[in-house]
């Protein structure tokens, strides 16, 4: 095991008990994720985009890069990011943290569809794409990524969207979204796991980097990956989680349809009179 990464984790953790006391985090039900098995991507068509974000790494990340609108955060305002490895962005710096003491042990802003130990060393390992040729709106994939130490005889594929005020929201859809494929990991070597599974399995949610935020229910426990595999959910500007559609009608054309119905069957009582 790599000693640095093993150092690391034992301080992280120390520092994440000294702040718990105060943390306020809201926990998302497993109820609010959708049945799916594609990436948004797969729906509007146009591709992953670019995997030259990164290339190959470990615990690596981008240089910022430019949202291309405003993203207001737990009441900030943010213009750019970071496209961390390990399954997360970050708003004030790049995050080589691989361990998750959840969402809230960040000492930045975050947003983790994921985070998790992953890399993408070994070439049976996909890469993390970036994609911003929609205005309003970028996409940040995990495609077929292994974790460490170079591991890929377990693949995760997930996806992050976000989207600034100017994008005009479809119903049943938000202005973050995450999009999982099949997760068949969620432990790396270097977190106490062994073959993707145990020690300190991966975070899902937010934070604001002071403590505070909002971690899908399963979060750094067994079976998060199992919990995510094949679903998807999107969240409004304030991190509610947004309902999907159903198909049932809404009030308003409920109303309509009753309305017409009656003027059908009026018409049809003044012929037979």
């Amino acid at each position: 095991m790599n000693l640095f990464k093993t150092f690391a984790l034992a301080s992280a953790s120390a520092l994440s008990m000294i702040g718990a006391a105060s943390a306020v985090t809201t926990v998302i039900p497993n109820s609010a994720l959708t049945p799916s098995t594609t990436y948004y991507t797969d729906s509007i068509g146009g591709g992953l985009g670019t995997s030259s974000i990164m290339g190959r790494n470990d615990d690596g990340s981008s240089t910022i890069q430019n949202l291309g609108f405003s993203l207001n955060f737990f009441g900030v305002n943010y213009t750019q990011f970071y496209i961390n490895n390990n399954g997360n962005v970050t708003f004030t710096g790049p995050l080589g943290s691989y361990t998750p003491v959840g969402p809230t042990g960040s000492p930045q802003p975050i947003i983790s569809p994921f985070f998790a130990d992953v890399d993408t060393r070994s070439t049976g390992s996909g890469l993390v794409y970036f994609r911003s040729d929609v205005a309003n709106e970028v996409i940040i994939t995990w495609d077929a990524v292994g974790y460490f130490g170079a591991h890929a005889d377990k693949l995760d594929s997930f996806q992050l969207i976000l989207r600034g005020s100017g994008y005009s929201l479809p119903v049943g859809e938000g202005s973050i979204g995450f999009f999982y494929k099949d997760m068949q990991w969620e432990t790396g070597d270097a977190s106490g796991g062994a073959g993707g599974f145990g020690g300190s399995p991966a975070a899902v949610g937010f934070g604001d980097g002071i403590g505070n935020g909002e971690i899908l229910q399963g979060s750094l426990s067994n079976g998060i990956s199992r919990i995510v595999s094949n679903t998807h959910i999107w969240f409004d500007a304030n991190l509610a989680v947004v309902p999907p559609t159903t198909g049932v009608p809404e009030p308003e054309s409920i109303a309509l349809l009753g309305l017409g119905l009656a003027g059908l069957a009026l018409a049809r009582r003044r012929q037979q009179a």
